[in-house]
């Protein structure tokens, strides 16, 4: 395939560098303006990895529209509205696009697929999700990711393309249980560093039962599967959130409660927001997103906030 991958941070490098790997013909782009294209076009190198010499640079986002048959997306979920806009005024014709993120969007609760049916129109869209941190795979660490979309074809065409020896692929079967469950799983990240920062680690095994089966409950509501949030989208996401040193959401929990500054992007900060939009609407309770939210922008202490939670309150199982 023809692949322009739109967005030039770690994960979006990590992105050009596995799709060269696996045989495709591949462009990278990243606005001119951003420091971490200005040092790929210097170095073709970033803190993690080497850029592919087989792998085209360009700040040209509409010679990499135009060079693709296939656009994979990966920019913070809050600017993908923002980024589409752009997109629209070019030739999307023929073209797929793929959305390598997880989360959103904090205002109104929208799923990313349902984003880019507003800004775009009726365009072949997929999603790329599950666990998978790029220093892992760089280290030759083999994982399992899903591949969702409403276009059965397109999702089947780009299982075959995309897999390969370090992700294999598995066909998504319910596009709403996906996404909703690849963007929570961030808000749980945080609360497992939030038990992290206050030496509480033994009570994740609560915090992954109960976490899954409130997002399932809002999964549901929303029109999906309850069981998506027991697949790779979501629980199989958990070990490389809630228990990975690599994973932002649970460091920055972690950083929270220690009071400490930290700089890298926690999509799981805005998905709070999205989730308390979304539960309102449903009516569905969600005990540890909410939890999270409360904490992060209403002031509760989150020490008081995890103790209601896991130590205070009695609850049945399920």
């Amino acid at each position: 395939m023809r692949i322009s991958v739109l967005g030039c941070g770690r994960w979006g490098s990590f992105l050009a560098w596995y799709l060269c790997r696996t045989g495709h013909e591949v462009t990278l782009y990243g606005r001119a303006a951003s420091w971490r294209m200005e040092r790929l076009l210097k170095c073709r190198e970033n803190d993690l990895l080497q850029i592919p010499e087989g792998v085209q640079l360009t700040t040209d986002l509409a010679a990499a529209v135009s060079r693709a048959e296939v656009l994979v997306i990966s920019v913070g979920v809050q600017s993908l509205r923002s980024f589409l806009r752009e997109l629209a005024g070019l030739d999307l014709s023929g073209r797929a696009l793929v959305l390598c993120m997880k989360g959103l969007e904090a205002e109104t609760g929208l799923r990313i697929t349902e984003i880019v049916g507003q800004e775009l129109g009726p365009i072949p869209c997929a999603i790329w999700v599950g666990p998978g941190h790029v220093q892992d795979f760089l280290r030759g660490v083999p994982n399992c990711m899903v591949i969702d979309s409403a276009d059965a074809a397109l999702r089947e065409a780009l299982v075959r393309a995309f897999s390969s020896d370090l992700i294999r692929f598995y066909y998504g079967d319910d596009l709403i249980g996906n996404e909703i469950g690849a963007a929570a799983k961030n808000v749980v990240g945080i609360a497992a560093g939030m038990l992290d920062g206050y030496g509480l680690t033994s009570l994740k095994g609560a915090l992954m039962a109960r976490g899954t089966r409130e997002v399932g409950r809002l999964i549901g509501a929303l029109g999906g599967s309850e069981r998506s949030a027991y697949g790779l989208a979501h629980l199989g996401d958990y070990e490389a959130t809630v228990f990975s040193p690599y994973s932002h959401n649970r460091a920055f929990g972690e950083r929270f409660v220690r009071g400490e500054r930290y700089a890298q992007l926690a999509e799981g900060m805005a998905t709070a927001k999205a989730l308390r939009v979304l539960s309102t609407r449903c009516g569905v309770g969600l005990p540890i997103c909410g939890a999270v939210y409360d904490v992060l922008y209403e002031g509760v202490n989150p020490r008081e906030a995890l103790s209601n939670l896991f130590l205070r309150s009695l609850k049945r199982e399920f």
